[in-house]
């Protein structure tokens, strides 16, 4: 009876807590939340200051390379986002097959070994 209540009751609910600090911890790892919320801003940071003073060409140079600098930040974060969308997925998946073939080890288990017997 106690291997029955530690099968089927206190190990998955030990499952359960650790494939959730894994969905936690690829959210965590991958900042998917922080990424969203800093979609547009530039890359790394890098901004160029603007000229002081009436100067059409470096006004215009430091324009273009600030907005290449959130360019780029986009697509990487874009890049990034997906990555951690495609790792969560694969967590959630791998942790469903993990659960499932716990539960459904004693079964297996029974299926095979007569299986083995009959044939």
């Amino acid at each position: 009876m106690e291997w029955f209540l530690w099968h089927f009751y206190e190990m998955p609910k030990f499952l359960i807590l650790v494939w959730k600090n894994y969905i936690l911890f690829a959210l965590n790892y991958f900042s998917l939340p922080v990424l969203l919320k800093s979609l547009f801003s530039p890359w790394r940071k890098y901004k160029w200051v603007y000229p002081k003073g009436f100067n059409v060409v470096e006004f215009f140079n430091t324009l273009i390379s600030n907005i290449f600098s959130r360019i780029l930040g986009f697509f990487m974060r874009i890049i990034l986002i997906f990555v951690g969308i495609v790792f969560q997925i694969f967590v959630i998946f791998v942790g469903a097959i993990i659960f499932l073939l716990w539960l459904l080890t004693p079964l297996l288990i029974f299926v095979g070994f007569l299986y083995f017997l009959y044939v």
